[in-house]
């Protein structure tokens, strides 16, 4: 099946059709998707600068990790439902924009970054959390931050590119 038959049946369907012609409806579930996002850049962003050595050196970078993850995930996933729906819009639009594009494969570096911190990087972290603070963890927050600002560009770039 073509995708664009796919993407217009998604954004023909109720739901798309609903939210793109409320006046209420994509104002609220962008004002949402705005707030989750702006609560994973800022948690990621507390602990990519743990990570880096310039904030909360004090702290063992384990404890940030636990204060700061459980906010991430609910954000993250409360990001990726209301991001689904105002994608549903206009789906053919967004697929085809260059900044939407964008935005998701450095959501996807992203993701993949994260994966290998948590399977190869934060192995050993009980020899580090509260010493030195080794390179290739500088380099996965320095990493992860450049792409959370990324993302973050994108997605402000794709309220100028779409209509």
């Amino acid at each position: 099946m073509d995708p664009r038959a796919i993407l217009l049946w998604i954004e023909n369907g109720a739901l798309g059709t609903w939210i793109r012609e409320s006046n209420f409806v994509f104002p609220a579930i962008e004002t949402c998707h705005v707030l989750s996002i702006v609560t994973v850049v800022g948690s990621i962003t507390m602990l990519d600068l743990r990570l880096l050595g310039l904030a909360s050196r004090e702290r063992p970078i384990s404890d940030v990790l636990s204060d700061v993850l459980p906010w991430t995930w609910w954000a993250f996933l409360s990001a990726a439902i209301t991001g689904s729906l105002l994608f549903s819009s206009k789906a053919l639009e967004y697929y085809e924009d260059g900044p939407f594009r964008a935005k998701m494969v450095l959501l996807l570096l992203a993701g993949i970054n994260m994966a290998i911190f948590e399977l190869f990087t934060k192995r050993d972290i009980s020899q580090w959390d509260k010493g030195k603070t080794p390179w290739r963890v500088k380099v996965a927050g320095a990493i992860s931050l450049a792409l959370w600002i990324a993302v973050v560009a994108c997605g402000r770039w794709i309220g100028f590119t779409t209509s």
